[in-house]
């Protein structure tokens, strides 16, 4: 990315800076923009979503097509998660033991 300093220009009692046409193009920008103050600067992106999400199918075909090795991916089939205890048949039960102790009623109110 690159680092260009803009010229902050006087709009009647405002200032405000002209952004380049290539940039407005490139993240496209519209008639308006969002700003955000940060603690390290100004931040402006164009409205609507910051990213476009990709589908769950779009997503395998780009990993699919990087040149990254996805193979030990693979590898995490072995690590049990098929056999999740609580994906069991047993209705009612709770993970932590019952406790010994019940809560106390407060003072003033009924049940």
């Amino acid at each position: 990315m690159a680092t260009m300093k803009l010229k902050v220009a006087r709009i009647g009692n405002s200032r405000g800076v002209r952004l380049p046409a290539a940039s407005l193009r490139r993240y496209r920008i519209g008639e308006t923009v969002v700003m955000e103050e940060r603690s390290e600067g100004i931040l402006l992106r164009p409205t609507g979503p910051a990213v476009e999400k990709l589908s769950w199918e779009e997503t395998a075909r780009e990993m699919a097509a990087s040149p990254e090795d996805w193979s030990a991916w693979g590898a995490t089939a072995a690590d049990g998660l098929d056999d999740v205890p609580w994906l069991t048949d047993r209705k009612g039960r709770v993970a932590e033991p019952p406790t010994r102790y019940r809560a106390k009623p407060r003072p003033g109110k009924r049940r």
